[in-house]
């Protein structure tokens, strides 16, 4: 199919890019899936085309994360934020006490733990942090041994902070928000009882949330939680519970057979180590001319914000950073609106010679403005 007119490097938070390889099979199979006449868009949920791509892009994640038998697979709508909602609506009555304890680390885990208070008690682990620069120290936590579960945020995308680890919660449930890290390295799936991640940043196109969680953890929904967001019913349905968002679970197919085809999550770990490096070591090296507010510790591999002549940006040299970039064919690097300056998110379809290319144009901009 046409694989021309103009190209740029989209370097946007999510969605975010997808790989060349997907969309030129998405067009190639827009208007007549394998000849069938009609396009994805127009299939029945319900019919056995449909019932094959569903299932094979389970069984591919599945065996991408090697995750066990006793862990249903549920693709469903709402995104991350639904799942604030729908995690303690599914979870906190686990334990009597209607408690679930919360690590804060950035705008989105924030959101998560206002959400949940709606559904019953929340136990903010640590103390109130000055600002999303680091992750506190775990030996600080203040775990409540009759929480329902211990959620977290693995990766925050406004901030730029990434857990390096995974919590030890002394047995209690740990549930994850993987939104934004998903698939970009192998992740142990026995060590949590639920992780959730929109698919619009690593794995696909916006619409569908990956729900992986322990069967165990079925069956203990609050009466109020609405019936499309109820994991046992959904899991029973095998994700055909209502109308799915079967077009975005399609793309998700496509991205995780390009995920095998390239090596799998161990593949995308070596390839988001090596981008995110280059950009780091290039801010680091720069005198101050860029600057990184995350601990070094905890900085993400996946969103890499930064400002630019000095600690709280020169916003006359930021925008001409952003303006100079889109002529140079480089888009979404302006920063969330709730902190500005730069960002640049490394999802796992932009390439190491299109990171490459940035580092080029930020070392030729510094050099252009250093004085």
């Amino acid at each position: 199919m046409e694989d021309s007119g103009k190209q740029v490097i989209n370097f946007a938070a999510g969605p975010s890019k997808l790989p060349r390889a997907v969309l030129l099979q998405a067009q190639k199979e827009l208007l007549d899936y394998k000849g069938l006449g009609i396009s994805v868009l127009e299939m029945s949920h319900r019919s056995a085309d449909f019932v094959k791509i569903i299932n094979t892009a389970e069984n591919d994640l599945r065996e991408l994360l090697n995750i066990p038998a006793n862990y249903k697979v549920i693709f469903l709508q709402g995104g991350g934020t639904g799942q604030f909602s729908a995690v303690p609506l599914n979870l906190i009555g686990l334990k009597e006490e209607k408690c679930a304890d919360y690590v804060v680390t950035g705008a989105w885990s924030a959101n998560a733990a206002k959400e949940a208070e709606k559904y019953g008690k929340v136990n903010i682990v640590h103390s109130k942090l000055d600002a999303y620069t680091a992750i506190p120290n775990p030996n600080s936590w203040n775990l409540n041994p009759n929480a329902s579960y211990v959620y977290y945020c693995a990766n925050e995308t406004v901030h730029g902070v990434e857990f390096p680890f995974i919590p030890d919660t002394k047995g209690t449930v740990l549930v994850c928000d993987m939104s934004s890290s998903f698939l970009s390295k192998s992740v142990d799936v026995t060590k949590f009882g639920l992780i959730f991640a929109g698919a619009q940043k690593n794995i696909g196109c916006a619409g569908v949330t990956v729900v992986i969680i322990k069967e165990d953890l079925l069956g203990h929904a609050l009466k109020e939680c609405p019936i499309i967001f109820d994991y046992k019913v959904q899991g029973s349905y095998n994700s055909l519970y209502n109308t799915p968002t079967s077009y975005s679970i399609y793309i998700m197919g496509l991205v995780l057979q390009w995920i095998k085809n390239c090596g799998g999550a161990e593949v995308m770990e070596q390839n988001s180590a090596a981008k995110s490096k280059l950009i780091y070591d290039l801010i680091d090296g720069s005198n101050g001319f860029y600057v990184c507010l995350a601990a070094s510790a905890c900085r993400s591999r996946m969103n890499i914000p930064f400002h630019i002549g000095n600690v709280n940006g020169d916003t006359v040299l930021e925008t001409k950073f952003l303006d100079k970039a889109v002529k140079n064919n480089m888009i979404s690097l302006k920063g969330h609106r709730s902190v500005g300056g730069i960002r640049v998110s490394l999802y796992n379809a932009v390439t190491i010679e299109e990171t490459q290319k940035l580092a080029h144009f930020m070392i030729n901009f510094m050099k252009e403005h250093c004085v």
